[in-house]
């Protein structure tokens, strides 16, 4: 069975080729069996594209989105959807096989999750870090070049490689700034200093 034999081609894969970062949860865990298994099967620019136009197919048909997250689905079912969705887009064999053991496990629904994760390896593979700075109003220009800066020259940024920062607005924040870089977080907002001192007074009542 093609999924079968695609399981023990990620379980060998997974082994011998280490990922360029480390990502956690189980999201990232598919994640970097499918980069262990492109590596050794295909290119990692063409899965990226291909994962790229399933997300864009999933964004843009609502119906599709709900039915990959449909709890009454049997397995034939999300299997058969899996294919139609391989089909219809000529994914290469490697994505298609890797969108089938998706189904078989039940995690279509996580698809966008594993594209996202992904997407960070695909980054380090090609030498770009990623950094996400969110902030509660939108950050200057200035304040910006400071943290690319900063960033930069810290170890999150090994030698060689591109930082690439993009910055998000959330209120919720409150101030200061939580940064994502890669798969770690340092959150310095106010929100979480808040939290924490609510923890801390809740511990001591």
């Amino acid at each position: 069975m093609i999924s079968r034999a695609f399981y023990r081609s990620l379980a060998t894969a997974t082994k011998s080729t280490k990922p360029p970062v480390q990502l956690f949860g189980l999201d990232g865990t598919y994640a970097n069996a499918l980069y262990s298994a492109t590596i050794q099967q295909s290119d990692m620019a063409q899965t990226y594209r291909a994962l790229e136009k399933v997300e864009n197919v999933i964004k843009g048909d609502p119906q599709l989105e709900g039915a990959l997250t449909n709890p009454s689905l049997t397995k034939d079912d999300r299997v058969s959807i899996a294919k139609a969705v391989s089909d219809n887009l000529k994914l290469d064999k490697t994505t298609a096989n890797f969108l089938i053991v998706l189904a078989e496990n039940n995690r279509l629904g996580s698809f966008s999750s594993i594209f996202q994760k992904f997407g960070l390896l695909n980054d380090a593979y090609n030498g770009v870090v990623e950094a996400k700075v969110t902030s509660a109003k939108p950050l200057e220009s200035k304040i910006l070049k400071r943290l690319q800066t900063s960033i930069g020259k810290s170890s999150f940024v090994g030698e060689g490689q591109t930082l690439k920062l993009t910055n998000h607005v959330n209120p919720e924040i409150l101030g200061g700034l939580v940064v994502e870089v890669g798969d770690r977080t340092v959150d310095v907002s106010i929100a979480n200093k808040v939290a924490r001192l609510n923890q801390t007074l809740k511990d001591n009542l």
